[in-house]
């Protein structure tokens, strides 16, 4: 992906070297969905009735980072910005565009306290998404998921949500729990996930289009870079690789396949109105 030089957001808030304390509960519900794969579903639900959003938040230094991988976020989160910008004025309302917050080891949001364990995360309550920026060697070290677009993948996701929470969805996803069974709120949050990713794809077409020096912004093996990237953070290969075995039923994220198929319906349609999973009969 061609980012240097481009122009970024701004809108980083830069809480790297301050520490943030506390256990890794909230992450809007990333603790629950780890400790659900690798527990089962009573982990799930003992969690989900915990309290969070009582912890103390700190803000660091907002605007642009100086260093590389921070300038990097700043700029996918611009594009982002101006994408889903332009998107939501076509549909006559506007865009409230998110902060990320960079983090390393441990952090405070409105949703709860969470370690680097957790992974990117965003936090409906303030809108915010958290990346611990290290989350990139492990793509790559873990998952072999090598190059910087794994990570532009992560945050055009983890800013889906964003928007799923700006228009509704995720309240509506959530509304559900308690009132279907486990195993059902856990296929719709599937749903809600896969067209996180979709949204991730609308991204990669969008910047397909932008242009630097004559050359488009998304390089020769960008795509194939992200796909890597969903396929290893499929429900079924983290189940194989930490119990040695898969329970279709307590999938939250989506299969290696699912997420590879939305994310590249996405990036080859670039509409967004086709990025319904809720409606879709394959899932």
């Amino acid at each position: 992906m061609r980012w240097l030089g481009r122009r970024g957001s701004g809108n980083i808030d830069d809480r790297r070297g301050m520490g943030g304390g506390g256990l890794a509960l909230g992450g809007g519900g990333i603790l629950v969905v780890i400790l659900g794969l690798l527990f089962g579903p009573e982990a799930t639900q003992l969690l989900s009735q915990l309290p969070i959003g009582e912890a103390t938040q700190q803000e660091g230094k907002v605007g642009s980072p100086s260093d590389d991988a921070g300038k990097f976020a700043d700029v996918v989160l611009a594009d982002t910005d101006e994408l889903w910008s332009g998107i939501f004025k076509e549909r006559g309302s506007n865009y409230e565009e998110p902060t990320i917050v960079l983090f390393d080891n441990s952090v405070s949001s409105a949703c709860g306290s969470a370690s680097s364990a957790t992974g990117p995360f965003y936090c409906p309550t303030d809108r915010k998404v958290y990346i611990d920026l290290t989350f990139q060697e492990e793509l790559k070290n873990r998952f072999g998921a090598g190059g910087d677009f794994p990570m532009a993948y992560v945050i055009a996701h983890e800013v889906g949500h964003h928007v799923q929470n700006l228009l509704g969805t995720s309240d509506k996803v959530q509304s559900m729990r308690g009132q279907v069974s486990q195993a059902e709120y856990n296929r719709l949050s599937v749903k809600l996930e896969l067209q996180a990713d979709f949204y991730a794809g609308i991204y990669a077409n969008y910047i397909k289009n932008l242009q630097q020096d004559g050359q488009s912004v998304l390089e020769d093996g960008d795509i194939e870079e992200a796909l890597t990237a969903a396929s290893a953070i499929g429900d079924d290969r983290l189940q194989k690789q930490s119990q040695g075995h898969v329970v279709p039923d307590s999938f939250t994220h989506g299969t290696s396949a699912q997420r590879m198929k939305w994310f590249k319906k996405g990036y080859e349609t670039g509409d967004v109105s086709q990025g319904d999973t809720f409606s879709s009969s394959d899932l």
